[in-house]
């Protein structure tokens, strides 16, 4: 009785790069070749291949402009000291917001601050920042018993 030589399968297989850039190289890469294999067609053929990769052509383009809608700006975390009486004023717009009906977070707060403040003219921009008192920086220091 002959038994065929039969290789047993190996433990590797194909990784996938599971990061959005990963899909956004092979995307471009599948859409490269398609431009070649539509270019190496003969013209009556190519209507026929323009037919059939249109479509695929049209999903190309659509996966793409979603990794490129997807691309946000990078968050930085920041720590900061303020007098005590500030971070009371942060609670009461807290509040405030909630009071109109709209949830906001300390940090949204902080942003919409930074915008106001951007946004004024450079008088009162430089007297707001001269009325703020300035403040020691670092942890402030245990309190002896």
């Amino acid at each position: 009785m002959n038994v065929p030589n039969v290789e047993k399968p190996t433990k590797k297989a194909f990784h996938f790069p599971k990061s959005a850039r990963g899909k956004g190289v092979a995307l471009e890469e599948a859409a490269a070749q398609q431009s070649a294999e539509v270019e190496r067609t003969p013209a009556k053929k190519l209507t026929q291949a323009k037919r059939v990769s249109a479509p695929k052509a049209q999903e190309v383009a659509s996966a793409e402009a979603k990794t490129k809608r997807t691309k946000k700006e990078k968050v930085v975390r920041d720590s900061f000291t303020m007098p005590k009486s500030d971070y009371e004023k942060i609670a009461a717009l807290k509040q405030k917001c909630l009071d109109a009906g709209v949830s906001v977070k300390k940090s949204e707060l902080l942003r919409a601050g930074l915008l106001m403040l951007e946004a004024a003219a450079p008088k009162r921009f430089l007297a707001a920042v001269s009325a703020v008192e300035t403040v020691k920086t670092g942890r402030p220091a245990k309190a002896k018993p």
